[in-house]
């Protein structure tokens, strides 16, 4: 298990932040590698954050990981290459299906409680 835990705090114009977080006060700064299909992702940055134990994550999502499908980005601990975590953008195609999924599924659902429905009404009058 990683001496590090990561807990995203938000995604708003192209960058991805999250907090890093130690239990021990006295932790070294995290050495930190992004990456996306086994490739390190540049311009990642730890920072520190007001109280000790406690870092910053800010990965810029380039370009070229923008488009149709799933992304999912590992960061890792770059010295003992444990995943801390990861982050996933779906766009497109991928999330299209996805929603023709749940909508199928929730009219079969609504079709089924409409005849119970009805059976309820049939019986009981």
């Amino acid at each position: 298990m990683s001496r590090y835990s990561l807990t995203k705090t938000r995604f708003k114009e192209g960058v991805w932040e999250g907090l890093i977080s130690s239990e021990a006060r006295d932790a070294p700064a995290p050495d930190v590698v992004v990456s996306l299909f086994d490739t390190p992702i540049r311009g990642a940055s730890v920072a520190p954050v007001g109280e000790s134990g406690q870092w910053l994550l800010e990965v810029p999502v380039p370009p070229e990981a923008i488009g149709d499908g799933v992304m999912t980005f590992l960061v890792a601990d770059a010295v003992t290459e444990e995943v801390m975590g990861s982050f996933t953008m779906i766009g497109d195609d991928a999330l299209a299906e996805d929603i023709r999924a749940e909508m199928a599924l929730l009219r079969a659902e609504l079709d089924m409680l409409k005849r119970a429905f009805r059976r309820h009404c049939l019986e009981t009058s």
